[in-house]
């Protein structure tokens, strides 16, 4: 399971050009899944982004979780994530999981979410086309690779 982690001052996402989902400061998660991906990798995934230090203390050092300052997370499922390019010009995608292996691994990963914040947060639609406009703040971007721990 792959994460990019934006931290954002705001974001709002569109569908069929109608507002589906906004939030003030905190984190645009974009999740890509894979088959060999499983519940191990929502547990590992959704604490390591609930407790990451991404937002400035009084200092201005990057020392608080989203636990810490109660920023906001929009959770967007991106198969492109996944993509291999390796040969030619056009980005393979037979690493992404169906939707019928993603789907419930990232409703997991939103659940798992809500828990360790203790509220809920806001969703994309599962393979719908979606816009999202976004204010980063930083900018902070932080990839996030479950396969990958030792390196990441």
């Amino acid at each position: 399971m792959r994460i990019v982690i934006q931290r954002v001052l705001g974001a709002s996402l569109e569908i069929e050009k109608k507002r589906h989902a906004e939030i003030g400061p905190g984190l645009l998660l974009l999740v890509g899944i894979e088959d060999r991906d499983s519940s191990e990798d929502v547990s590992y995934l959704a604490s390591k982004v609930a407790q990451m230090r991404l937002f400035d203390d009084e200092a201005g050092v990057m020392n608080r979780s989203l636990i810490d300052t109660g920023g906001e997370v929009l959770l967007v499922s991106q198969f492109t994530l996944m993509a291999s390019t390796k040969k030619g010009n056009r980005p393979s995608y037979i690493r992404a999981s169906r939707p019928e292996r993603a789907i419930p691994l990232y409703e997991a990963l939103g659940k798992a979410l809500e828990e360790r914040l203790g509220r809920p947060i806001s969703y994309g639609v599962f393979g719908a086309d979606m816009q999202i406009t976004l204010t980063n703040d930083g900018p902070v971007t932080i990839i996030l690779d479950s396969q990958m721990r030792a390196y990441f």
